[in-house]
């Protein structure tokens, strides 16, 4: 038996029938990472001595009877944005290359009270910043269906750790699309959950209006299940949210008679690829055979979406990335005279280029001068799509639509083009500008043979109605293990 094709509640329930141990489980993970790293680098780093160590404590607690969840003694890995307390968290960034956090962040935490087993970080654009995982300063990350195409980002290296079945499942952020788009790229399952619901507490800042933790994993019942884990209300993050009802497996339910679908026309124009469109209206059909209601609307601002995200998320990034200086921890340079220069030789040697980028353009429109022209429109244009997704909520369910415009490019084609790489975010970002949820899920395969991902979004607090639609499209197809896994 392939441990590593469970999903991670399976491996969950044969640990607790004691079918499998915990140590055996991650061993067999860390024998796959040793196996498929060099193909796939989806790793920054591995703790095999701390997770062996780990596992034999987990083992114990299950032992006992402390441990009884569904994810206990399951190996996980955790995007390199999320402290560890011990354990290198280095942003895939040159500039914290050498940084151990003295702390954990809380969902972190929360998994570990869960039982989870630490495998390691995944490799991710620097700070989060791109759609591909190759602007990462440890080198790029490789989809899993194909080699020569990257597995989308920023969370790539958790979304191809997921399809190269290296681990059970991981956890990744999401800033305007970072868990979605690679979940969607390596044919995996990737949820986005309302802003507030997860703890920010411990997760290294890009956007602190718009990040948000989330779970990827193969299929909607391990999403389900993760998220229940690591929603918690923690004082620590001043956006954290009390929520009542965070029982997200009572959702996995096959049955959406009855539940209203609305399709955007505006995420069918120009720029989306045929293949894509045709799978994801595919997937709409199979829903309305299951007795939904699946209607057409215009959801409009649309082709505002990029510019308002990319204004917010810069200036944002510009502030929150003012900590590295080169003073308290991460990277100084060697020779430099005075402070102001070693501030600027730090930084400018610290920072990749597509981060420089987007620091000098948050800078920029948030400069006197500027700022009412280009944040301040932002923020009302992002307070114009909050409404308009309000009032296509009041009539729908669930919003379907493409998770990005295409499959996953080849590796080097999309830095060469930032603004085609910015476009490709187009119908992933909305969903943060509006702090709404939004899941990610395979529903097919195109002639190139790499994985077709739809997108399903629901209003604020309303993650149930996703999980319950994509639980129930999920049902009408296997789940297709990527070449790589298959190894």
């Amino acid at each position: 038996m392939n441990l590593l094709s469970l999903t991670a509640v399976e491996l969950g329930k044969k640990i607790k029938a004691h079918e499998v141990s915990v140590e055996e489980a991650t061993r067999a993970a860390l024998d796959a990472i040793a196996a498929k790293e060099d193909a796939v680098h989806s790793f920054v780093t591995v703790d095999e001595e701390g997770a062996m160590k780990h596992a034999a404590e987990v083992q114990k607690l299950i032992d006992d009877g402390t441990l009884t969840g569904p994810l206990a003694g399951v190996p996980v890995a955790i995007k390199d944005n999320m402290c560890t307390k011990g354990m290198l968290t280095t942003c895939s960034s040159k500039i914290l290359y050498n940084f151990i956090p003295t702390y954990t962040a809380e969902a972190v935490l929360n998994l570990e009270k869960a039982g989870a087993v630490i495998l390691g970080k995944t490799n991710m654009d620097e700070f989060a910043m791109g759609s591909t995982t190759e602007t990462s300063a440890f080198g790029e990350t490789k989809n899993p269906w194909n080699t020569e195409h990257v597995p989308g980002g920023s969370s790539g290296g958790s979304c191809a750790a997921v399809a190269a079945e290296e681990c059970f499942y991981a956890l990744g952020s999401d800033t305007g699309g970072s868990i979605r788009q690679p979940s969607a790229f390596c044919g995996v399952t990737g949820i986005k959950p309302t802003y507030g619901t997860v703890s920010r507490y411990g997760l290294i800042a890009y956007g602190s209006s718009l990040d948000q933790i989330g779970p990827v994993a193969k299929d909607v019942t391990d999403c389900a299940a993760i998220l229940e884990a690591i929603t918690s209300y923690d004082e620590k993050d001043s956006t954290s949210i009390k929520r009542e009802e965070t029982d997200f497996t009572s959702a996995l339910v096959d049955d959406v008679k009855g539940m209203k679908i609305g399709i955007p026309r505006d995420y069918f124009g120009d720029g989306l690829d045929a293949e894509v469109r045709d799978a994801i209206l595919a997937a709409a059909k199979k829903l309305e055979e299951k007795g939904a209601i699946v209607e057409e609307f215009d959801l409009s601002l649309v082709e505002y979406a990029i510019p308002a995200y990319y204004v917010i998320a810069d200036a944002e990034a510009s502030s929150n990335l003012a900590r590295f200086d080169g003073v308290k921890y991460g990277y100084r340079t060697k020779d430099y005279e005075g402070l102001h220069n070693m501030y600027k030789k730090s930084r400018s040697e610290g920072f990749g280029a597509e981060v420089k980028r987007r620091i000098m353009l948050g800078s920029f429109v948030l400069s006197s001068g500027y700022y009412d022209a280009y944040y301040l429109k932002a923020l009302r244009t992002k307070a114009l799509i909050k409404q308009a997704f309000d009032k296509a909520f009041a009539k729908y369910d669930v919003i379907l639509g493409p998770a990005a415009p295409t499959t996953a490019p080849k590796l080097g084609e999309s830095l060469s083009d930032p603004l085609k790489m910015y476009l490709g975010d187009i119908y992933t970002v909305s969903v943060n500008l509006a702090g709404l949820p939004g899941i990610s899920l395979p529903c097919g395969i195109d002639s190139k043979g790499l994985p077709i991902g739809m997108q399903l979004i629901g209003d604020c607090f309303k993650e149930k109605n996703i999980i319950r639609a994509a639980y129930a499209f999920e049902q009408t197809r296997p789940y297709q293990h990527s070449p790589l896994a298959a190894e």
